[in-house]
């Protein structure tokens, strides 16, 4: 992994990131000592190093029990307790998996959970009717509303298909070590059940059950998932002073920017096989640092899609921006442009070469024109997509955001702004105990 500032750096003052180097550095220091804000649920800064073989071990056996009598695993969870693990196996999976029928390797991994949308959850009934399925259920407290949800369902209608001893067999709790509604329910019916550690918040989860074991179920290899992870815990370790680590590199700049006027982060990449790594990364820089009225705006586009729909606002519109491209070194295949006799559509110039040739040219072409045209640009380039660089991925970006956000000075590690709409929620559906609050939205509502 590597990252290249030069893009970005020209468009802040030369002294304001140099005090940012100290100031990461920092910050670096208290995600090690524990004494920044939020520190009880620093668990993931070495949580890679903590990974046992023996529990990757019980985490492949249980997919593997799960891949031996399902053809359908659902994982049913919302925020950080399904986007992790969406994110690494859609860039993992063909992009085709969904129509492939015939000698399957892997069940199908659908999600559930992450919506409230009636339709969705109808028509993935319907889908599963015919199925041998199984749910992963992801929740700490086993209450979050769009999850309990569907799980309800989907437990319903496991048990109906295939009663409720075959049932137990097909899912599986990732929830709290002793107390919850689902740990509750799984005690009573006998789950298979994985803990989602107290000290590692949602969106810092990919790398204990909550991201492993769906990963695991979808043929992910999770050793070298880890292995990735554990390489890039080492390389931004405090030990590991400015000029060498990238965690406290990104942060700088970001922050940097951040205070020069740019409000807006964009996460740009070239491959559709990490579009879902950036609506996992929007939610942990998002619910990280949006606090006190501050924070810059996560956004993300598919490059070069959206060249063809945003380019334009990009190239030449309010200047509040900066954008971090992730760019992939090498292709995992190769497919040659050939050479057409009529040439009607002019490629022949393109005859022999690579198409990951064109979509680095693209690569280099828009990085120029968004530069010449006043974004700040910082480039990431990860070797190629497969678990061990995704592992990498993942802490890059967290161990980066816990630095960050202390250097904000925000507590990255709690979403306070996120229960408001739940309040109001449970008050219009008149959930017992919210009696005052129900009548205070109505009559709100009624003006």
């Amino acid at each position: 992994m590597q990252i290249c500032l030069k893009n970005a750096a020209s468009f802040v003052k030369a002294d304001a990131l140099k005090q940012l180097e100290s100031a990461t550095e920092a910050a670096n220091q208290l995600l090690e000592n524990g004494k920044g804000a939020g520190n009880d649920y620093i668990g993931w800064v070495h949580l890679p190093s903590s990974i046992t073989d023996a529990f990757l071990a019980e985490v492949q056996a249980c997919a593997d029990e799960l891949r031996k009598r399902c053809e359908v695993v659902i994982v049913a969870g919302i925020g950080g307790s399904y986007l992790g693990a969406r994110a690494v196996n859609e860039a993992l999976a063909s992009a085709f998996d969904a129509f492939v029928a015939k000698d399957r390797k892997n069940p199908y991994v659908v999600y559930a959970g992450n919506n409230i949308g009636e339709d969705y959850l109808a028509e993935l009934m319907e889908f599963l009717a015919d199925k041998q399925f199984g749910i992963i259920n992801i929740s700490k407290s086993g209450t979050t509303t769009e999850t309990a949800l569907a799980f309800r369902l989907l437990k319903t209608m496991l048990e109906k298909q295939v009663g409720k001893e075959e049932a137990k067999h097909r899912i599986v709790a990732v929830t709290d070590r002793a107390k919850g509604a689902l740990r509750s329910l799984a005690t009573k019916e006998g789950y298979k059940t994985f803990v989602i550690p107290d000290n590692v918040g949602g969106r810092f989860s990919v790398l204990t059950p909550v991201g492993l074991l769906p990963i695991a179920v979808a043929g992910g290899d999770i050793k070298a998932l880890v292995k990735g992870a554990q390489d890039m815990e080492k390389a931004t370790d405090v030990s590991v002073k400015y000029a060498e680590n990238p965690a406290c590199q990104y942060a700088a700049i970001r922050n940097a920017l951040y205070q020069s006027g740019k409000k807006i982060e964009i996460l740009v990449n070239f491959n559709p096989k990490l579009h879902y790594f950036s609506e996992w990364w929007k939610q942990l820089y998002g619910e990280s640092e949006g606090k006190d009225h501050k924070g810059i705006f996560p956004a993300s586009v598919d490059f070069t899609t959206d060249l063809h729909s945003m380019g334009q606002w990009i190239q030449d519109g309010e200047r509040s921006i900066f954008e971090t491209v992730i760019s992939i070194e090498k292709a995992n295949k190769t497919v040659l442009v050939p050479m057409d006799a009529e040439n009607l559509d002019g490629l022949n110039f393109l005859a022999g070469k690579r198409v990951d040739e064109v979509d680095k040219m693209a690569e280099l072409g828009t990085q120029l024109a968004h530069v010449d045209g006043g974004v700040p640009n910082i480039h990431i380039t990860f070797e190629k997509i497969d678990e061990y660089n995704i592992g990498q991925f993942i802490y890059f970006f967290e161990r980066g955001c816990g630095i960050s956000g202390y250097v904000l000075d925000v507590n990255p590690f709690n979403q306070p702004g996120v229960e408001a709409y739940k309040k109001n929620m449970f008050a219009l559906l008149d959930k017992p105990g919210y009696e005052e609050e129900s009548k205070a939205i109505k009559a709100r509502l009624a003006k």
